[in-house]
């Protein structure tokens, strides 16, 4: 069954347009064309490009490591999808082999289920530096041996992101992950700027969340953070909080790299879609104040921000204009997971992905593969 949708705006991914209608069959856009048919849907608002998640570690009062099965994962994408989440990987951070088996089969099943939105799972370490750690537990953290390398290099994951520390995994391990698909990002890490440059070469293309758990820019040691910002062809996920990083440093960051290759990320936390003012982290908790997530410890623990608001700050806070705010947060992720041929835009051919904007980018509805998944009255 074809149905013809005719949105009061449409932004394809480059530019905005009016009087479209909008033709979908079994979950794909088959035409975008000039309003034609009298009996198109009508909807109020921005049709947008479905946004694109590569670091979620909950959502919905759930914790990947806590539980790591479908039903969780539908739980966590339940409840971004409320804030125009199409696609998103669900994230686990440093853990037992165990759970990292147990995660992995949970999203292939996923996976094999058509569950809506999961397009991979994203392993946020175990390989990562002591110094940097934030709040990754210590007792997990560990070199790679053949028993994580066979989890990560599964074909039935979908796109699996790894982030490692360079310093702390050999360059040969880093080809190896890189040679079976694996999108190798860099961060949680204290190397130096030749160590990155190494990992760049070897095949690494990302940054986990840039300025955060990384070496720092320095007049005679860049870091990571100039690695990343220096390197073309890399992109880097940032979370624009306004607590990970400052609006300022934000900018800089965008003017300094190329075009496209800074991609919004959550590092979403299980308060999200909740009121909830705190939740068990392994042997602890994390509490919650205002928008703002902290370890006991004092550490920031991820975040309580929704793609729908990474999107609003972006074009309130950093004066990027709304088109580039929103390719931010839909295009380049599906670029950097080499998806952007089906997701990040909508013509004929692309998954009908695609999310409906109040003129504050407010989320109002939330389509997956075609189908309506999420209602919010804002």
């Amino acid at each position: 069954m074809i149905s013809h949708i005719h949105p009061e705006h449409f932004f394809d991914g480059q530019t905005v347009r009016k009087n479209i209608c909008v033709s979908i069959e079994q979950g794909k856009i088959i035409s975008v064309a000039k309003v034609a048919d009298e009996k198109a849907e009508k909807i109020a608002g921005l049709m947008a490009p479905g946004f694109i998640d590569v670091q979620v570690n909950g959502g919905g009062g759930a914790l990947f490591n806590s539980a790591p099965t479908v039903e969780t994962i539908k739980t966590i994408g339940s409840a971004h999808a409320k804030f125009g989440t199409t696609g998103f990987l669900p994230t686990l951070i440093t853990d037992q082999v165990a759970v990292m088996e147990q995660a992995a089969d949970a999203v292939a099943k996923a996976i094999t289920e058509n569950t809506p939105g999961v397009l991979g799972v994203h392993f946020e370490g175990p390989h990562l530096s002591i110094p940097k750690k934030g709040v990754h537990s210590p007792e997990f953290i560990r070199k790679i041996s053949a028993q994580e390398m066979a989890v990560f290099t599964r074909q039935d994951l979908g796109k699996v992101v790894v982030t490692l520390a360079p310093e702390n995994v050999a360059i040969e391990d880093i080809k190896t992950l890189v040679a079976a698909g694996v999108r190798v990002c860099l961060g949680h890490s204290n190397a130096d700027f030749d160590t990155v440059c190494n990992a760049l070469s070897a095949g690494a293309t990302g940054f986990n969340h840039l300025f955060n758990a990384m070496s720092a820019f320095q007049a005679r040691e860049p870091g990571m953070v100039g690695a990343a910002l220096l390197d073309d062809n890399s992109w880097c996920g940032i979370i624009i909080d306004g607590h990970h990083v400052h609006y300022d440093a934000a900018k800089l960051a965008i003017r300094a790299k190329a075009n496209g290759k800074i991609m919004l990320v959550t590092d979403a936390m299980p308060p999200v879609g909740t009121t909830d003012e705190s939740f068990p982290f392994f042997d602890s908790k994390v509490i919650r104040t205002g928008d703002r997530l902290n370890a006991l410890t004092g550490e920031l623990a991820g975040s309580c921000l929704d793609m729908a608001g990474a999107v609003i700050n972006t074009i309130k806070h950093l004066d990027i204009e709304p088109n580039e705010a929103l390719r931010m947060a839909s295009l380049y992720p599906a670029s950097f997971l080499q998806l952007d041929n089906e997701l990040g835009r909508l013509q004929p051919g692309c998954s009908a992905d695609f999310v409906m904007l109040d003129t504050n980018y407010n989320v109002t509805q939330t389509w997956i593969a075609g189908q309506q998944v999420s209602v919010t009255k804002v």
